[in-house]
């Protein structure tokens, strides 16, 4: 990108290589996972992937309509990339974007895939076959806010880099370490602090169990819950939400919220009892 803030020759052709490279990737579910890429669209979002990964973290490709190099943001984040965006004729631009009348940049970015410690002795939260993308966007929203660094998706969870959920994540998915397609037998054989779950008339309340101590949390399907593998582990620690009898469950991703929002709390108040303490009482 020159001085003027142009980016050279625009592609005016949906034969063109490139722009069917960015359409199948933003359109097709199937081949971002194939190809461990993923479309990242905004200013916003594209300012936070920067921010985490840095240079060697560079999209590897960006495009941009021409009437996006007229907003000064757009212009000092690309040169802020580097390499030159590719121009995008107006209506092929339109066909990619996931957002009505954005103004780009799409960038097109290596799929993170961070390793799941051997041992997790960290919170973290398990997600359970959570199908909705604006589900687990708010629940990753949720967990930067409230300090929870870590997020393990079950098979059958929605990818969380799908346009979707990382419109609906707004930059938390850049605050996190996510490790998708863990079975349940896996994460717990990895699990050295207490793991537990939401359960409608469970004897205990969020409100009334101590939280200070390191966890897992596991949210479950918006229909089903937990899988049956979590069912027939006594060491899962239940905890109910209270609400009024005559409602249904809550949203997960409110449920998720109260949670994780009651553990900062706890955690705010006092510090954790240790186990050496607790038993002496």
């Amino acid at each position: 990108m020159n001085e003027h803030g142009d980016a050279g020759a625009e592609i005016r052709s949906a034969a063109n290589e490139r722009f069917r490279e960015l359409l199948e990737l933003a359109t097709s579910a199937r081949e971002r996972k194939v190809r461990g890429l993923s479309v990242i669209e905004g200013v916003h979002l594209l300012q936070a992937w920067v921010d985490r990964h840095g240079a060697a973290g560079a999209p590897l490709r960006v495009f941009v309509p021409r009437r996006g190099l007229q907003r000064e943001e757009i212009r000092a984040l690309l040169a802020r990339i580097g390499p030159p965006p590719l121009l995008l004729d107006e209506r092929l631009f339109a066909r990619a974007s996931q957002v009505a009348q954005g103004d780009g940049p799409i960038a097109i970015v290596a799929t993170p895939r961070p390793a799941l410690p051997a041992r997790l002795d960290h919170d973290a939260i398990y997600l359970d076959r959570i199908q909705d993308p604006g589900n687990v966007g708010s629940i990753l929203r949720t967990c930067a806010a409230a300090g929870i660094g870590r997020v393990i998706t079950a098979p059958g969870t929605a990818f969380c880099w799908a346009p979707k959920v990382l419109r609906a994540g707004m930059g938390a998915h850049f605050h996190l370490d996510i490790h998708e397609s863990v079975a349940p037998e896996e994460l717990l054989q990895r699990c050295a602090v207490a793991v537990r779950a939401t359960e409608a008339g469970a004897g205990q309340t969020i409100y009334e169990a101590d939280l200070r101590t390191p966890a897992v949390w596991l949210f479950g399907n918006e229909g089903q819950g937990l899988a049956a593998a979590f069912g027939a582990q006594p060491g899962i620690e239940r905890l109910a939400i209270p609400q009024q009898p005559s409602t249904e469950s809550l949203n997960v991703g409110v449920a998720a919220a109260l949670c994780l929002y009651e553990q900062w709390r706890q955690r705010s108040a006092a510090p954790a009892v240790s186990g050496r303490a607790a038993a002496a009482r």
